[in-house]
């Protein structure tokens, strides 16, 4: 039995100390937890997951073709790449991550999900800037391959687009920023994004403004450690075919 309580990894990062935990709640039957903070905030858990799977589901289920190239900004724990894996139509997955000690965890199997990830040919752990490619499409998301375009772009990085990591993220989630992404999406392609807070009406209206069609829907989960659903929304945006 693993121990209550143990620190897998710490770094010091440009944005703050980066911590890898394991723990287990013994008021949950000892169920085992992975969690990572940054600073003092907490950037995610293994205990909740459901919408990182679901901006993997819902946003390849508007994609609904086959042979796709994806990118998933944003590797945490896992989940939301893992999810795109799953997919019977993924081809191939490019990971944008921009803290190296989070792909290390990966590889050197320190979180659960690593093995499933690095031993699948076809998905790749790029170490970048996901926004700075989002803002060069040019650049673009595959170094071995600038400018190349994609079926689907998931993103899991800041809070919503209102509650960033960094300051300097904010012009993506402006009309702007969101053309330049689209710009690297194939012609009916998707990007849709994971938030933690309720649907934001002005983001989708720059959303609707860049793209096909937008929407916004809230996923629930249940929450244990308040004995209550909690909720997050996931945005599914689609180019014109």
């Amino acid at each position: 039995m693993s121990k209550l309580f143990e620190e897998l990894d710490f770094r010091e990062t440009p944005i703050g100390d980066l911590i890898l935990q394991r723990r287990r709640f013994l008021q949950l039957d000892g169920v085992e937890v992975y969690e990572v903070k940054l600073g003092d905030a907490f950037l995610m858990s293994s205990l909740f997951h459901e919408v990182e799977v679901a901006l993997s589901r819902l946003g390849l289920a508007a994609l609904a073709r086959q042979d796709a190239d994806v990118v998933v900004g944003g590797l945490g724990l896992g989940y939301t790449a893992v999810a795109a894996l799953e997919d019977p139509g993924l081809r191939s997955l490019v990971v944008v991550e921009a803290l190296d000690a989070v792909i290390e965890w990966h590889q050197r199997g320190l979180v659960p999900l690593g093995p499933a990830l690095t031993g699948d040919p076809r998905c790749r752990l790029v170490h970048g800037d996901f926004f700075g490619r989002a803002m060069n499409p040019e650049q673009g998301f595959d170094p071995e391959e600038p400018g190349r375009k994609f079926d689907a772009v998931l993103l899991d990085i800041d809070h919503s687009p209102r509650n960033l990591l960094h300051a300097s993220n904010a012009a993506f989630y402006g009309e702007p920023g969101l053309r330049k992404l689209a710009a690297q999406l194939k012609p009916g392609g998707v990007f849709a994004l994971w938030s933690d807070d309720m649907p934001d009406e002005p983001f989708l209206a720059d959303l609707r403004a860049v793209f096909a069609t937008a929407e916004a829907q809230v996923v629930s989960f249940a929450n244990p450690l308040l004995d209550r659903e909690s909720a997050s929304t996931v945005y599914v945006a689609k180019t014109a075919d």
